[in-house]
């Protein structure tokens, strides 16, 4: 039984965020669906919450800074220590550093980990989050294609 919010959010942007960038069903024909192909409509419900969150986020992050920002060092407090290991740290400044996030996006990220309360996070699971959240930044195409095939690229390579 798939039980995590993270495995619902990832079975949902799966299965219904198209190449159109487009959020296809209603949210109640959706929740029968995730329902039918077991998840626990109480993660279910979490999930949602975790997309409602993210969505009320997106007019905080502001790209037109993306060529002003200076350079920053951010520290983790002991709760995102404890949720993202060094391996994650360390993927979080690569993508800033590569330009794939930008210092509002990466806050963004951590939020969303954070969200997702007790989800022990391992980098396939952060790759995941950062597409998401990339999914829902205006002006992301070039990162989100990106993101996609490393998510994608670590999947196949998981099945062999």
């Amino acid at each position: 039984m798939k039980e995590t919010v993270l495995d619902v959010l990832m079975y949902i942007f799966d299965n219904y965020v198209g190449d159109e960038l487009e959020f296809v069903p209603d949210q109640e024909s959706l929740k029968t669906q995730l329902i039918e192909a077991g998840f626990v409509e109480s993660q279910i419900d979490k999930a949602f919450s975790w997309l409602e969150g993210l969505a009320s986020q997106r007019e905080y992050v502001d790209t037109s800074t993306l060529s002003s920002e200076l350079s920053s060092i951010r520290l983790f407090s002991d709760q995102e220590l404890e949720r993202l290991d060094a391996e994650c740290r360390g993927f979080l400044l690569f993508l800033e550093q590569a330009k794939v996030l930008n210092t509002k996006e990466r806050e963004l990220v951590i939020d969303r980990i954070m969200a997702l309360e007790s989800c022990e996070i391992d980098l396939q699971r952060l790759k995941w989050v950062v597409l998401m959240v990339l999914f829902n930044q205006p002006d992301k195409e070039a990162a989100i294609t990106w993101m996609e095939d490393i998510v994608m690229d670590d999947l196949s390579t998981s099945l062999h």
